[in-house]
């Protein structure tokens, strides 16, 4: 790339009050003894990856703010300003909106299909007993369990193998990310961080 367009790009950045995206973020990983697959970022709209923009909030520091309309998950940062990642969403009537708060964290979590899923997916009977950690887990790198009023919701905040479900109505109204967002994401909340997910404008 030319001087001229690597400052033109900078410039366009700076203006923008966003961070440049740094490509090797998403390269593969060994993480807790697992693989994470390299993302392949000329296949995701840049605005879905993680990157910190101006952004003013009435939540504090802190808050996780989803907007599904959009497919960004917001951290709330100090001083105006948030760290966005791009996300995948419940699709048509699984979508789901109100408040909650981070009431447990998992790296690497067993998943075990919800016996509505189970009813709906017949063939997810044969993961009852959980299916373990890896690279096909649909749970992916972490997973952070949402509860409501000390009760788990059964929503879940977590990474997925399935980059190309980002920026998509994909779920099953758990909100997904790249397992290298989530990865980010959980190492900067703790339990008890407020989770606030919008209503949708539209079903999408």
């Amino acid at each position: 790339m030319k001087l001229q367009a690597v400052l033109m790009m900078l410039v366009g950045v700076w203006q923008s009050g966003c961070t440049p995206v740094d490509a090797s973020r998403y390269g593969q990983v060994l993480d807790a003894g697992y693989t994470v697959s390299a993302v392949p970022l000329n296949q995701i709209s840049r605005e879905y990856v993680r990157q910190e923009i101006p952004y003013q909030s009435s939540y504090p520091p802190g808050t996780i703010i989803v907007d599904p309309s959009n497919y960004f998950l917001y951290l709330v940062q100090p001083r105006g300003r948030a760290i966005r990642y791009g996300v995948s969403v419940g699709k048509g009537a699984f979508g789901w909106s109100g408040r909650a708060v981070v009431g447990r964290e998992a790296a690497w979590p067993k998943w075990t299909p919800p016996a509505e899923m189970v009813e709906r997916s017949p063939d997810l009977r044969r993961y009852r007993g959980g299916l373990k950690a890896g690279a096909v887990n649909p749970l992916g790198a972490r997973a952070l369990y949402l509860f409501k009023n000390g009760r788990d919701t059964l929503y879940r905040i977590h990474g997925t193998p399935e980059w190309w479900s980002i920026g998509r109505s994909e779920s099953s109204g758990c909100i997904r990310m790249l397992n290298h967002d989530v990865i980010d994401l959980a190492a900067r909340v703790s339990v008890g961080a407020p989770v606030v997910v919008l209503p949708r404008k539209s079903i999408l």
